[in-house]
């Protein structure tokens, strides 16, 4: 495997541990025990796993079950109402038909959501929100029904409600004002700015930081962490996706926290360990485990 394409290596533990708020193990190589393990021995002893669609959610329920130091979320991505409403080829899920099965299929799947979140290890509804990166026009009323619906299951059941805007973001708050946030509300993978950050922070909502933060052109983003209120800071991987830097392209996994961590520490001028002790409670806070 060339070293572009190959897992970057064990990072220098943490000596504070903390957990990865948001990463898809269902999506990464190897098996689930290899992949906590190698998280373990760098610090990163939780992760929340979080479901896209019906299989993914499910999957998230039955591995928090089996793995204590697995919290599970569940719920439809934003890009995947369109697909189950219209067929929507930009959905999040690929595989099988694409023939749309109307409104009467997204009630269908959101009544097994709500089922799954009633589940004690499943201690979030999300990734849920809107994006209009991916999904047109077309794609939006059935990702504002979605959300909103998403929003009603969370508060229902007292559990945390996880956040995916891209490119949405003043519909989100929006939505969010208008149906009232559950008590616990996260955004991951923060996107926004220094400003939002500022509209987050009086709302209370938490905001997770992705390896993204790492990127060079992603000045906004510090500038959104330097901020937000330290006990609103939360940390993931988002894996496998948005590995950071030095590692930008290859293959993401919640042992890569440390990385993101320490960059996160550095931009608000605090230690490691200060940094990762905020994290450990912030996280537990927000997913209430």
């Amino acid at each position: 495997m060339s070293s572009k394409h190959a897992p970057p290596p064990l990072p220098e533990p943490l000596r504070v541990p903390v957990a990865d708020s948001h990463t898809h193990l269902d999506m990464q190589d190897g098996t689930v025990e290899e992949g906590l393990g190698r998280a373990a021995s760098v610090g990163v002893t939780t992760v929340v796993q979080v479901g896209c669609d019906l299989k993914g959610s499910r999957w998230a329920a039955e591995t928090a079950a089996a793995y204590e130091n697995v919290h599970a979320a569940v719920a439809l991505h934003p890009n995947e109402a369109p697909r189950i409403v219209h067929g929507d080829p930009d959905g999040w899920s690929r595989q099988g038909a694409r023939v749309g099965g109307g409104e009467a299929a997204l009630d269908d799947a959101l009544a097994e959501i709500d089922r799954l979140a009633a589940l004690p290890q499943v201690r979030a509804v999300g990734e849920t929100g809107l994006d209009y990166f991916r999904t047109g026009p077309e794609g939006m009323a059935a990702q504002e029904r979605s959300f909103r619906a998403h929003v009603e299951i969370a508060k229902r059941h007292g559990k945390a409600l996880v956040i995916h805007d891209r490119e949405a973001h003043a519909d989100v708050l929006r939505i969010l004002a208008e149906e009232g946030a559950p008590e616990r509300t996260v955004f991951h993978c923060y996107s926004g700015d220094a400003e939002m950050a500022e509209v987050c922070a009086a709302a209370g909502y938490f905001m997770s930081f992705a390896g993204n933060v790492t990127f060079k052109n992603a000045q906004p983003l510090r500038d959104a962490l330097t901020i937000a209120p330290l006990e609103l800071v939360l940390i993931e991987t988002d894996a496998p996706f948005l590995t950071p830097a030095p590692y930008r392209g290859r293959p993401n996994a919640p042992y890569l926290i440390p990385v993101t961590l320490r960059a996160m520490a550095d931009v608000r001028g605090i230690g490691e360990d200060a940094m990762a002790e905020a994290i450990s409670a912030n996280t537990a806070r927000a997913f209430g485990y």
